[in-house]
């Protein structure tokens, strides 16, 4: 069984054109996640904290894996892809050899957009692969039911011999949706040798005798499987885990490459309009 390396509870920040978030790791916390590079809470009631969203940027290097649990997201990218990211649906974003585009949330109708993304790493040879873009609506990811009544919602890789529409993607992820009853303890696989952490969204949790709560992130220490206690009225996390890359990691803003030659590479191509190829 797996050992708690760290409990982290995300940071208040402000992102894009002013949307106020809660940042669980990034540019810090490398290569602690390795092959993940930063995960982003931005659920919000608010309106006017994140109306302004994320006007159209480049992005060279890595994957984002959007994920929306209220109100929507407008889509708009360099290929031509347009599209509304709406309640329980994921948008996964491979930006490769370049991309640039924006998203736009967009509250329901009681002024709510509750929403999480993830960066997912590109190894060398990868990085500048061509880039391409899915849309998963909520009956495209299959919900497996384990022994207590825990759901498990997946958004990629697989559970007890059932496989989510997300496949083909290099670094082979898992990325689970997870909700476990009030009382009861739950194990998940999490393969020796892989980065395994979760995020909390809602509720308390217990592991190894130390409490989690909405807004913290766990890290594991090396082993098979993770254990989770669901304490109060129930706990629902996000679980993410896949093998490290060990790789160098050169990183400025959406950009994130292997080398500063690199960096500078993409924002000379930013700057002489070559960027798309």
């Amino acid at each position: 069984m797996r050992k708690i390396k760290l409990i982290k509870d995300a940071v208040p920040t402000m992102e894009g054109a002013g949307v106020k978030l809660n940042r669980a790791f990034g540019y810090y916390d490398i290569p602690l996640f390795d092959p993940f590079l930063l995960f982003d809470d931005f659920r919000n009631d608010d309106p006017k904290d994140f109306i302004a969203g994320f006007p159209w940027h480049p992005h060279r290097g890595i994957e984002t894996i959007t994920y929306m649990l209220e109100g929507s997201a407008e889509h708009g990218d360099s290929l031509g892809n347009k599209g509304v990211i709406g309640k329980g649906e994921v948008q996964w974003m491979t930006a490769g050899s370049g991309i640039v585009h924006m998203e736009m949330p967009k509250p329901d109708s009681e002024g709510k957009m509750y929403g999480f993304q993830l960066w997912a790493n590109l190894p060398a040879e990868h990085k500048m692969t061509p880039p391409r873009y899915r849309n998963l609506t909520q009956e495209m990811m299959p919900i497996v039911e384990l022994d207590g009544g825990t759901k498990v919602k997946l958004i990629c890789g697989s559970l007890n011999g059932v496989s989510a529409p997300v496949q083909d993607i290099i670094i082979d992820p898992q990325y689970w949706d997870v909700s476990i009853p009030a009382n009861t303890k739950v194990k998940l696989p999490a393969p020796k040798g892989n980065t395994a952490f979760f995020y909390a969204y809602d509720g308390n949790a217990e592991i190894d005798g130390q409490s989690v709560k909405n807004r913290q992130v766990v890290l594991f220490e090396d082993g098979n499987e993770i254990e989770v206690s669901a304490m109060g009225e129930g706990f629902k996390m996000l679980f993410m885990c896949a093998k490290p890359l060990n790789e160098p990691i050169s990183w400025r803003g959406p950009i994130v490459m292997n080398t500063a030659d690199e960096i500078r590479q993409a924002f000379k191509d930013l700057k002489d309009e070559t960027f798309i190829k």
